[in-house]
């Protein structure tokens, strides 16, 4: 599996704003890492070593990894940061990190385990240790977490496959930036917490996700004009139902609390079946995704509810006669 794991272009974005605080001038690893755009996906080979190099900037520093993720921003984890960010609820933010996932990592990794009162994400142990990578990328996915939740409690455990480091002050410096104890060479890497601590709410105060849900609602404004009350309800579920791929009537239905007839009657008082809204919203939000260059095609083929990039190409060009690819270049960036 570890020969396909690779982290998104986006990331190199933390590993800069850390040599910015740190005041390194680190020239070469500048350059280096200014070749990846954040679309790009970079091979995990590549990443590991530019890390390596960033952390031997820091040689008397223990644990040099915390502190790069500790300046994590949604934006250094591309879409799937404002995916999580949008959730109501941490355990809604740890089930769409589980599916979108391979937006980061382009395999899915984690597994949610529950047992009695405590909850675990996991990841497996892979062939290739990913060493420095999974320490500043739990160090990342804490403070995240810590950031969007106001008071939120330490976790429970957390465990690394690595080796324990060699270091002695590491595991002090370790057990003091999660707040819990840590353990080295496990089966293993884990985050565990409360089971409680999943239905605490997240505040949705992120700016880069208020521009990027201001980008959907005006794709859904075009889709469907002049729109009344049960209209803009519509709009919102297909929000929330098109990246889960659960965009069907039924379901659309459900959410709005009518029945299937009722909202097809609805649909025909406009003109509209169901099949004909679902199309003219995804291509509104297509061309809308399609200006924003941190999106890859695969990441609005997950948006838009496909379940591959080559099902939304096929879907694109019968809706426009073109490419996604094709209409991207012919787009002006978003600012």
């Amino acid at each position: 599996m570890s020969s396909v794991v690779r982290v998104t272009g986006a990331w190199t974005g933390l590993l800069t704003d850390w040599l910015d605080h740190e005041q390194l001038p680190a020239p070469d690893l500048r350059a280096a890492l200014g070749r990846w755009a954040p679309e790009d996906a970079m091979p995990m080979a590549v990443w590991q070593d530019l890390l390596a190099r960033a952390v031997a900037l820091r040689p008397q520093q223990p644990a040099p990894a915390l502190a790069m993720g500790a300046l994590v921003q949604p934006r250094h984890v591309g879409v799937l940061g404002y995916l999580v960010v949008a959730s109501n609820t941490l355990g809604e933010a740890m089930l769409a990190y589980q599916r979108y996932e391979r937006l980061f990592y382009g395999v899915a990794l984690a597994d949610i385990h529950i047992e009695a009162d405590q909850a675990e994400i996991r990841w497996p142990r892979q062939p290739e240790s990913f060493g420095h990578h999974d320490s500043m990328a739990i160090a990342a996915l804490i403070t995240f977490l810590r950031r969007q939740v106001d008071e939120a409690p330490p976790p429970t455990r957390v465990s690394f496959v690595n080796p324990a480091p060699a270091d002695a002050r590491e595991r002090p410096a370790y057990e003091a930036f999660f707040g819990c104890p840590v353990d080295f060479d496990a089966t293993h890497t884990a985050v565990r917490f409360p089971l409680a601590y999943l239905a605490i709410r997240m505040p949705h105060s992120d700016p880069g996700l208020r521009a990027l849900l201001d980008r959907q609602a005006q794709a859904l404004l075009l889709a469907l004009p002049d729109s009344d009350a049960l209209d803009r309800a519509l709009q919102q579920v297909m929000l929330h139902l098109l990246p889960e791929a659960a965009a069907t009537l039924p379901r659309a239905a459900r959410e709005l609390h009518v029945s299937v007839r009722t909202l097809q009657r609805r649909l025909e008082a406009r003109g509209l079946s169901w099949q004909q809204l679902l199309d003219r919203t995804r291509e509104q939000l297509a061309r809308q995704y399609l200006a924003d260059r941190s999106l890859t095609l695969g990441d609005i083929a997950l948006l838009l509810g496909f379940s591959e990039q080559s099902a939304f190409t096929r879907a694109f060009r019968r809706w426009t006669g073109s490419t996604p690819a094709r209409a991207r270049r012919g787009l002006r960036p978003t600012p």
